[in-house]
């Protein structure tokens, strides 16, 4: 038996956003094909792109780019897809970035080890990523150290165990209850003395005390500052694709308190909304980074504004 050849990226992602493909551009496709241009055909798009969660900003946006073009009765379905992936990739492309802990030389910046603080609410997919990227970079050569700072929930620390065990990476945690701040720095001590180049740490997203969340995640980052004036080198924010527009109000929680230098977008392939990803970049102060449409380590990629423009309207590569 041979094994199945695995398929490229953008086939994952066009796979992975065709809920979302399909909300978005099936019946705004039709409408524009079957007419000239009108009002009545623009606010169908209106109507369409909002109910895929693109927003009330960026929707008045894309209709305005969209009455400024001469669609008439010529027009094909491919013309539509890529005049509304152009619309969708201007309004992502400023807030497109690059993750890249080990740089172009092996060290992102020369800074050894480069520490990538994880935050999130629970269940967002946080310490999933945090798997699939160390897995991603022991894959690479790197000495890689995962750090389980959610010290109140037995299972993240276990789930987080078995991707260390996955990746070949080192894991460090404490008892139930213990200082998250105490461990990371800690963790931290013991990293730079034994010359790791990456340290991964996982913090709580329990939502029910927001203050009390967000003075632990500040405390974690003022104990790392006193090793490292820089440190975190990285701070991600893991947000799930599938509560819509509840992502944006994470993002507003904690971009703001937790110093989030990029975004992480998950589970895209599980929700007819992927259109979300649209408002929270234009509402973030940190980039998208990266973005995930499935389960495997492969899933997990950098965030490219015109290839998921693409795929989001269902057009081939």
């Amino acid at each position: 038996m041979t094994d199945t050849p695995k398929k490229g990226w953008f086939s994952r992602l066009s796979e992975g956003l065709s809920r979302s493909s399909k909300q978005m551009t099936e019946q705004v496709v039709a409408t524009f094909v079957r007419e000239p241009l009108s009002e009545a055909a623009l606010e169908g798009l209106e109507e369409h792109l909002l109910e895929s969660d693109l927003g009330p900003e960026a929707t008045d946006r894309i209709v305005a780019r969209f009455r400024d073009l001469r669609f008439g009765r010529t027009t094909d379905e491919r013309e539509v897809k890529q005049a509304l992936a152009e619309a969708v990739a201007a309004e992502l492309r400023p807030n497109q970035a690059t993750f890249d802990p080990l740089g172009p030389d092996g060290v992102a910046g020369g800074i050894k080890p480069f520490v990538v603080l994880f935050v999130g609410v629970n269940g967002s997919g946080k310490t999933t990523t945090l798997g699939k990227i160390a897995a991603d970079l022991t894959g690479k050569g790197a000495k890689v150290m995962i750090v389980a700072c959610d010290t109140f929930r037995a299972a993240a620390r276990e789930q987080l165990k078995v991707w260390a065990e996955r990746a070949g990476a080192d894991f460090e945690s404490r008892r139930d209850g213990a200082d998250p701040a105490g461990l990371a720095f800690d963790a931290y001590t013991r990293a730079r003395a034994e010359n790791y180049d990456v340290v991964l740490i996982d913090t709580a997203g329990r939502l029910q005390n927001k203050s009390a969340l967000m003075d632990e995640l500040l405390k974690i980052v003022r104990v790392l500052k006193k090793i490292d004036p820089d440190a975190p080198h990285e701070t991600l924010l893991v947000l799930d694709a599938t509560v819509g527009r509840n992502a944006l109000a994470q993002e507003q929680i904690f971009g703001r308190a937790a110093y989030v230098s990029g975004v992480v977008m998950t589970k895209l392939d599980g929700t007819a909304r992927g259109g979300v990803l649209v408002p929270v970049a234009n509402a973030s102060d940190a980039p998208i980074k990266l973005i995930g449409v499935g389960e495997g380590i492969e899933d997990l990629q950098p965030f490219d504004a015109d290839a998921f423009a693409r795929s989001l309207v269902g057009l081939e590569d």
